[in-house]
């Protein structure tokens, strides 16, 4: 079958931004062409991987002429580890083109009639705002276009490398050495285990053979000053693993818990296997405002403490809690939205459908003092029922803060049936979000919006919404 010959155009400007880390140029027949790693105002020649009618979708062959806002990338990785993609272009300009993506979103998907958008809350830190990073041991080292011209016609060398997975490549790994998006001691935990694991020759996974030793390394570094390890082998070899553990803390005398998991599965999933502690407590402890959580390896937190602080206190302003309301936590997790708002409620409702997370909750809560907090594990549509109502009270106001894909269809139509007077609707995913408050303007006005920055140089961006209820 002859190869299809790929089209290149040549000299196209870039004129706009369009939305998940994509920007726009049109040819010269108005057609538009969806590029991705630049920025309004370059010029370039564009490889295109998808041709359709009234579209075209394609990435930069080459760099013809900069935009005046680019800036030069500070990390050694930029453009080949796939993180921080807008690296180059200036971080008060991140915030223009996030804010506008989430107007867009919510007029050209949900259709919605939209209040002034609030101005979007941008991250006081733009590097080093991570709490938690998981590294991952490959024995097959990611080589760019660059590295496989130089190499011509003789066999690729393998190589192994720990860092992070190439982006749309589920077995090659691109070396990481310095990574800006978490504080020490992450870069030197990280470089101490490469040094020790090739000094010893410990094999790397195989991710399509299933073989070797080293998996994965998660590291959370509180703003406490703590910091947990949890490393994920694939086997359970006592003799491999102890020295190195022992090397590690003796080597990053400021790891406060190190803990190790097996894993012999085929995924990288840990939440079904046991994590062992070696060392300490097998926890850390973070804080947002006055409050105190306790970080496992298992458990789900915010990944920027700080940032997280600024969106809670946006969820529990535009709750407008008075002291006299019964809040429901939806998608609660281990309880942190419902914990920072607990003084200005009356009763806290938590509901989670992991129940790890519920048990986290709940120990999270009585860390804190709150016995006016309830923590229940299951489905949201299961659990609010009339019985429940007439036991727990209904809800006053709603938190609901779901994943990427948004909330289910079943449980708008619950939330619709409940008919809370106010719900906060806080977001990871404008796009979903629009979706199902398209679903809910028949009876829930949009009365507030505030976008939230959580990850500079990145296109991801949370959303804050506060509907009211229509007044029939």
């Amino acid at each position: 079958m002859a190869k299809r010959k790929r089209i290149t155009l040549q000299d196209l400007r870039i004129n706009s931004y369009a939305a998940e880390g994509k920007s726009i140029g049109t040819m010269e027949d108005g057609k538009v062409v969806f590029v991705e790693n630049v920025i309004p105002g370059d010029v370039v020649d564009v490889y295109i991987t998808k041709n359709k009618k009234s579209f075209a979708e394609g990435r930069m062959a080459r760099l013809v002429s900069p935009s005046p806002l680019r800036v030069t990338p500070f990390c050694t990785h930029f453009g080949v580890c796939g993180g921080c993609k807008w690296q180059m272009l200036p971080y008060e300009n991140q915030l223009l083109y996030k804010q506008q993506q989430v107007a867009d979103q919510m007029r050209r998907i949900g259709h919605v009639t939209l209040p002034e958008i609030e101005p979007i809350a941008g991250s006081e830190r733009t590097t080093f705002y991570r709490n938690k990073l998981e590294f991952t041991f490959s024995n097959k080292r990611y080589r760019t276009v660059e590295e496989l011209s130089e190499l011509g016609d003789k066999e690729v060398p393998q190589e192994q490398g720990l860092g992070f997975h190439a982006p749309g490549l589920f077995d090659k790994v691109v070396p990481v050495h310095y990574c800006h998006l978490q504080s020490e001691p992450s870069n030197k935990i990280l470089n101490t285990l490469r040094k020790y694991t090739e000094e010893h020759s410990l094999p790397y996974y195989d991710f399509r053979a299933h073989t070797g030793y080293m998996r994965n390394v998660t590291i959370r570094v509180a703003t406490t000053g703590e910091v947990l390890v949890n490393l994920v082998l694939h086997e359970d070899d006592e003799g491999s693993r102890t020295p190195m553990l022992e090397f590690l803390l003796q080597a990053v005398p400021e790891i406060s818990t190190l803990c190790y998991t097996i894993n012999p599965k085929w995924n990288d999933s840990i939440y079904d296997l046991e994590v062992h502690t070696f060392f300490g407590a097998g926890y850390i402890t973070e804080k947002l405002e006055n409050f105190t959580f306790n970080i496992s390896p298992k458990s789900f937190f915010q990944t920027n403490t700080t940032q997280a602080e600024n969106l809670y206190r946006i969820t529990r302003d535009f709750a407008g809690l008075t002291g006299n309301e019964v809040l429901y936590d939806l998608y609660c997790g281990t309880g942190s939205i419902g914990i920072f708002c607990s003084q200005n409620a009356k009763k806290i409702i938590g509901i989670e459908v992991i129940d790890q997370a519920i048990a986290d909750a709940k120990l999270n809560a009585e860390q804190n003092n709150i016995g006016h907090a309830h923590f229940f594990a299951g489905d949201v549509a299961a659990i609010c029922t009339d019985d429940f109502f007439a036991q727990h009270g209904k809800p006053d106001v709603i938190i609901t803060d779901p994943p990427r894909a948004g909330m289910s269809e079943k449980l708008v139509q619950q939330l619709l049936k409940m008919r809370a007077p106010k719900i906060v609707y806080v977001s990871c995913n404008p796009a979903t979000q629009a979706r199902d408050l398209a679903l809910m303007a028949e009876v829930y006005t949009i009365t507030r919006m505030r976008p939230v920055d959580m990850f500079p140089h990145t296109h991801h961006i949370e959303n804050v919404v506060l509907l009211s209820l229509i007044e029939s």
